[in-house]
């Protein structure tokens, strides 16, 4: 079984009902939403379209809103892109035409962007492929130098290499669209270009007084997230490593350090941590990775990382279902190499906060040191699964929950698999033979095989786990071993 989970942006190549079923079945876990494309309509009927193929198939798959935030980019060009030539003096202008971008100047979306900046800093423009040295600014106006050319497109965004443009993480659009996604109902909502823990406060007061219930994901792509970044994971349900933006502005030769730093921290202190951004790029239009791209996903999936992300490749790309498929190959090969590495020391030395924690780090230790066939965990909120999936192993862990919002939130989880059961009585020999009915009808056990299964003595209480058994698989009696 494959550990990592994949999420799969949705875009025009996947509208059709053909092309997500096939998203579906090539193993995607959770999609995302794009709220800097397309339109609310859109994006209804998307998710619409993706609870009813999940209910038809039997799959969980969960859905994250991703925020566009505040984007800094150029206006347009009158002839949609100009050539820029190395050395040669060139304007971005607050003030100008925003359709009528030359050579010589071009117009730009964020007015503030003149009081950020000095003389002598440097400029990245179109993800850094273009550079620019700030001579001067005058006003609303930045007279800058070429010292990287190339061709320079309409609408392309903006960094300032080290960081430190003051645009807010969130934007009225972002208020807005932090609206419908809590009308949509999703899992997960994504704030991008997060500079600090209260931008996460805020996001997640303004969903939760709007009625939405997602967890909410830190997207660290801007160098000050760096400096705050433990604050930053410490208010995060989720950390996403967007490698684009956050490459551009601490520059390319750090960013596999970073990386790994992030996921390393994020998982120490028990948050979902996902990685993202070109991972297999090249399948946007092949019809399979680079071997680059291999090694990316690999080392991704070996550093610990919950999910793994397709953005253009699934959103626009020819083969969508096909990427999907290879990513998924990818994750099972690097698991396997992964438990090569030994059996964890994760956290033997703590101190546990909770009694549900102490339960979820006891229950990883009995596993990895029993020949135990999988695990059980009955949850409400899905928290002790969450601690259990922080340990590394091999041992499925499956999450037997009776809350739709709980099974498509735990579907990000690596390790962590959901199902659907709801406790309608209070004999326990009884709920062991039908939870192993159902993993025997899934071919996950067999009679004769351990278990360990955890759950609260009050049903319906979130953060009661308090209860570990370890049970051998019998399908007309269990008994304690």
């Amino acid at each position: 079984m494959r550990h990592t989970k994949i999420i799969a942006t949705l875009g025009p190549a996947t509208d059709s009902r053909e092309a997500l079923e096939s998203l579906v079945a090539a193993g995607t876990d959770v999609v995302r939403l794009n709220f800097s494309h397309g339109d609310a309509r859109s994006r209804e009927r998307r998710v619409a379209m993706i609870r009813e193929i999940a209910a038809q198939t039997g799959r969980t798959i969960g859905i994250l809103g991703d925020l566009q935030g505040p984007k800094i980019r150029i206006q347009r060009f009158t002839g949609g892109a100009v050539l820029l030539e190395e050395n040669q003096p060139f304007t971005l202008d607050a003030r100008m035409d925003p359709e009528g971008g030359t050579a010589e100047a071009v117009g730009v979306a964020y007015p503030a962007l003149s009081r950020d900046l000095s003389p002598g800093d440097t400029l990245l423009l179109d993800d850094g492929f273009i550079v620019l040295s700030v001579d001067s600014i005058e006003g609303d106006r930045i007279h800058c130098r070429v010292t990287q050319g190339g061709r320079l497109a309409d609408n392309k965004g903006i960094n300032r290499q080290g960081g430190g443009l003051s645009a807010p993480a969130l934007t009225d659009k972002d208020r807005e669209d932090l609206q419908e996604a809590a009308a949509l109902g999703v899992d997960w909502v994504a704030v991008s270009f997060v500079r600090r823990a209260e931008d996460l406060h805020e996001a997640r007061d303004i969903l939760r007084a709007l009625g939405g219930a997602a967890h909410i994901v830190a997207k660290i792509e801007r160098a000050e997230a760096i400096e705050h970044l433990d604050s930053i994971i410490a208010a995060a349900d989720a950390v996403m490593v967007a490698r684009g933006d956050l490459g551009v502005e601490t520059g390319y030769a750090g960013l596999t350090g970073l990386q790994k730093k992030i996921l390393k921290l994020t998982r120490e202190r028990h948050k979902v941590a996902i990685t993202a951004t070109q991972m297999m790029e090249s399948m946007i239009h092949s019809r399979v990775p680079t071997r680059a791209e291999v090694s990316d996903v690999a080392n991704a999936v070996i550093d610990g990382t919950d999910a793994v992300m397709l953005s253009a490749e699934t959103a626009v790309g020819t083969h969508p279902a096909r990427a999907v498929a290879a990513m998924a190959d990818v994750c099972v090969g690097a698991e396997a190499y992964h438990l090569t590495l030994g059996r964890p020391s994760h956290r033997l030395d703590d101190r546990f906060q909770s009694v549900d924690e102490a339960i979820a780090m006891a229950v990883m230790y009995a596993a990895n040191h029993l020949d135990v066939k999988c695990i059980i965990a009955l949850t409400e909120s899905g928290s002790t699964p969450l601690w259990m999936s922080r340990i590394r192993s091999d041992i499925p862990i499956f999450a037997f929950t009776r809350h739709e919002a709980t099974k498509r939130r735990v579907a990000l989880y690596r390790g962590v698999y959901p199902i659907s059961f709801d406790i309608t009585h209070t004999d326990a020999q009884r709920v062991y033979r039908e939870i192993f009915a159902l993993l025997q009808g899934m071919g996950h056990v067999a009679d004769g095989d351990l278990v360990i299964f955890t759950r609260g003595e009050l049903s319906g209480v979130a953060g009661g786990t308090n209860t570990m058994k370890i049970l051998r698989v019998a399908t007309e009696t269990s008994e304690d071993t």
